[in-house]
């Protein structure tokens, strides 16, 4: 699935299974939400935490397709196309990072 057909994919759940989009707002609070629970599994994976019996449940591609269920939310509700943003994104990272991390001694 490319991410414009996610997008599409998203927007037509929305608009039949879901009813309509929460607001831009409730939609960043529940960003917000998801991605703590994905920072509390990856604290506990790959941290020092240890894993509660609460958290053996949780699925790690879940929270991050969560999180991106959201933004997609978010993307569309604000008519952002999120294919064009990120290679816009790639392009600016390409030019100011070129050398950037080659040069940085803690990568090394």
């Amino acid at each position: 699935m490319t991410i414009s057909e996610a997008q599409k994919t998203v927007d037509e759940w929305i608009k039949t299974v879901g009813v309509k989009y929460f607001s831009e707002l409730t939609n960043m609070a529940i960003l917000t939400e998801e991605v703590g629970e994905l920072a509390r599994i990856i604290s506990r994976k790959y941290g020092e935490q240890s894993f509660k019996e609460s958290d053996k449940k949780y699925d790690l591609g879940d929270e991050m397709a969560d999180v991106l269920w959201v933004l997609i939310c978010l993307a569309n509700q604000t008519g952002v196309d999120l294919t064009a943003a990120l290679k816009k994104n790639l392009e600016k990272k390409n030019i100011r990072d070129a050398d950037r991390h080659k040069n940085n001694e803690k990568l090394k």
